[in-house]
């Protein structure tokens, strides 16, 4: 009878143990996007028999949770998390950078974006699973552009050659520079700027190297932008509200702006032709992901990619299998979200290369109306912003050094000095100069 009971107890835990569950914190905490991701939850569970539970997580209160629930040894098992964190939290030992490793590896390192997956390197491995991303992009009327037989702006000297072929204040402005040091944007905007010039925050010993002849240019660059930019302080919502009225030649904005530009967005609208609900001005409008300065031909291209990790806390075997299904079964599902900012970063599988590149083409974008990005815009455009996931770039990554960058976003460092350089109370070589200091007393 006690053997009989024993049997039945053991039988009782197996299965306990087949109940397994999985918890997911993700910052895609808006009613909607939380709705797709309990859904992807609920089709794995059906799949595998795991439940997973999702997480709603405020990103700007990412980071410190993630640092208690790891002192707690009670991280999640999968965190959604932006570049910002990821080499930060693998040097720190939250992530499990060899099941993401593990991962990729299964899906296939080729079907992966090549600047997503360097971004995510550390010490040979990768520290998360790319899932999603975007690049910046100079958005400029290529109507205009080609009326005067120029060539795109992907150069520092084709952008000035618009400006200087159409800048005409108040009816355009030849450029909307970010101004504003309080805001972000303004150090996403210089960021994108300097790299594409060349300029490395640290070189791959980590020594900071700001204080150089192509940062100079750079700054003098930007200046000649601010001075053709309207006054005041200035970031994203004055450059695409001018821009969206027909006021601004050329602007830097992510692609969140894609649905935007084609007017179905009542709150943001279009009234550079009259009809707010026309996709005139996208039709009107080119777009330069990869761009170039005179000390680096080779350009660059600044990019945000989003990231699963799974911690070194976690149900690594299931997490991997969750990580793993939302990248092939259920990522367009996930793509689903916002189309217009989730980019594919993984395009497909080994035997379809683009499948998930041409299902995400086809998902509807818009708030008030909806249309597929690829009814709006024609492959090329799509292929542009595409190609810059490939050689998408950020200062510091590859370096290992996200917390020294997540600390330059946090405190404004740069955007007050270039405020200083371009309200002249520094010169470019002073500029330089205290940014190499500031750093440096950063690190």
């Amino acid at each position: 009878m006690r053997r009989a009971w024993m049997v039945l107890w053991i039988l009782a835990l197996g299965s306990l143990g087949l109940a397994q569950s999985l918890v997911w914190w993700t910052t895609e905490n808006q009613p909607k996007r939380m709705e797709v991701q309990r859904q992807i939850a609920a089709e794995f569970e059906t799949e595998t028999g795991i439940k997973v539970e999702v997480v709603p997580v405020e990103e700007n209160q990412l980071a410190e949770r993630i640092t208690a629930a790891f002192a707690a040894g009670q991280l999640p098992d999968v965190i959604f998390h932006p570049l910002d964190y990821t080499v930060g939290w693998a040097a720190q030992g939250i992530l499990d950078t060899d099941a993401a490793t593990e991962v990729v590896k299964e899906l296939g390192e080729k079907t992966f974006a090549k600047g997503a997956l360097e971004l995510a390197s550390y010490e040979g491995n990768y520290t998360a699973v790319p899932t999603d991303g975007w690049t910046q992009l100079i958005v400029y009327r290529k109507d205009l552009f080609r009326q005067k037989s120029l060539a795109p702006p992907k150069t520092y000297a084709s952008v000035l050659a618009g400006i200087e072929a159409f800048h005409n204040p108040p009816e355009m402005y030849g450029f909307v520079a970010a101004t504003d040091p309080s805001q972000t944007y303004f150090q996403q905007v210089f960021e994108h700027i300097a790299l594409a010039n060349g300029v490395r925050l640290v070189d791959e010993q980590g020594n900071v190297t700001l204080n150089t002849p192509a940062m100079i240019h750079t700054l003098q660059f930007y200046k000649k932008l601010a001075e053709v930019s309207p006054p005041g302080n200035l970031y994203w919502k004055q450059s695409r509200e001018l821009y969206l009225a027909g006021k601004a030649l050329q602007i830097v904005w992510s692609p969140f702006i894609l649905d935007e530009l084609a007017g179905l967005r009542d709150s943001v609208p279009v009234t550079a032709f009259g009809n707010p609900t026309s996709d005139e001005l996208a039709r009107r409008t080119g777009f330069v992901a990869k761009l170039a300065g005179p000390d680096n031909p080779a350009g660059a291209s600044y990019a945000q990619i989003s990231y699963m990790g799974i911690t070194v806390d976690a149900d690594t075997e299931n997490a991997k299998k969750f990580v793993k299904f939302l990248l092939s079964d259920a990522y367009l599902e996930w793509l689903s979200v916002a189309p217009e900012g989730k980019f594919p970063v993984r395009y497909g599988t080994p035997d379809d290369p683009k499948k998930f590149v041409n299902g995400w083409a086809k998902l509807p974008v818009g708030v008030d109306r909806k249309r597929p990005l690829g009814d709006i815009y024609p492959p090329e455009v799509i292929d542009t912003i595409l190609a810059g996931l490939e050689v998408a770039d950020r200062w510091g990554f590859r370096a290992g050094q996200g917390e020294l960058v997540s600390k330059l976003y946090g405190e404004k460092t740069i955007p007050k000095i270039v405020r200083r350089y371009l309200d002249g109370e520094l010169t470019a070589e002073q500029a330089a100069a205290e940014m190499q200091k500031a750093v440096e007393a950063l690190k």
